[in-house]
């Protein structure tokens, strides 16, 4: 079973500023006891991000810290959504702990960049292709779980259909040429895919195989982007799933997507492609 990749993407956001700005104000845990009362343990969790962070103590600790308003502001909206709980609550018998976070954050996220190898992306998935694919995953598991992973799938696409969230997605060729599913679930995922391009909040390139080597060989990711706290990447594997959010990953990332959006077709040819890919099933 896959297990937790540790304390949420958004506490260790939290705790990195406010440890910044302990450490920019020239405090030590000691100058803390002394103004707040706390332990220098409680201090300590909240720091390392082992235990979440109180509204109240946020507003205490940005305030000691002499943190700008705009800045106090922000870090108590990052408090009061790392305690968030959401639609997605509704499915953690199937969540695997890893990816609970995920939905979280893209539930936030105003726009999502992602490059997939080999599988079209969850947003735009189709019920019976999100089913194959999740079952060519968890063979061993019950169809009632397959069934409740497959409908969490679909409810996270309503961001997407509703405009809320825009997604801008690279998708190489081999996602369009493996016919999960079969033949019928195949054809039915492309149509559906060609349909989903033409929504103003959507954007597909194909990266096409004869544009051969490119910078992210062997390496899905989604990048997230959010209005009140910093881009995080997540990379998933077979047995969880990696966050990445320093200010260095994260433009190593960037830099990756913008190599691939100038090394796949653009948006129209790329239609063609799948229109084309369709047409010879």
């Amino acid at each position: 079973m896959p297990q937790n990749q540790g304390p949420g993407v958004r506490r260790r956001v939290l705790a990195s500023a406010l440890t910044q700005l302990r450490e920019e104000a020239g405090l030590d845990f000691d100058d803390v006891v002394e103004n707040l009362g706390y332990s220098k343990s409680k201090i300590s969790r909240i720091e390392s991000a082992y235990t979440g962070v109180s509204i109240v103590d946020t507003k205490a600790l940005a305030e000691l810290y002499g943190a700008a308003p705009e800045k106090i502001a922000w870090l108590l909206r990052l408090a009061k959504v790392a305690k968030k709980r959401g639609w997605w609550h509704v499915y953690g018998d199937v969540l695997f702990d890893w990816f609970s976070e995920y939905v979280v954050l893209e539930s936030e996220a105003t726009t999502v960049n992602i490059f997939e190898i080999d599988l079209i992306p969850g947003l735009f998935q189709t019920p019976a292709y999100s089913w194959s694919s999740m079952r060519a995953y968890a063979p061993d598991a019950t169809d009632e779980v397959i069934n409740k992973r497959a409908e969490l799938r679909q409810t996270r696409q309503r961001r997407v259909e509703d405009g809320s969230l825009s997604v801008w997605a690279i998708i190489d060729e081999a996602a369009l040429r493996r016919a999960v599913g079969g033949a019928e679930v195949h054809a039915e995922q492309l149509n559906h895919l060609s349909k989903v391009v033409e929504m103003p909040n959507v954007t597909l390139q194909v990266l096409p195989f004869g544009k051969g080597q490119h910078m992210a060989m062997g390496t899905a990711f989604h990048l997230l982007k959010f209005v009140d706290f910093p881009s995080v990447v997540y990379i998933e594997n077979l047995t969880g799933g990696l966050y990445l959010d320093e200010a260095a990953e994260v433009e190593r990332y960037s830099l990756v997507l913008d190599h691939l959006r100038a090394t796949a077709l653009d948006p129209q040819d790329s239609i063609a492609l799948i229109r084309r890919v369709i047409g010879g099933l």
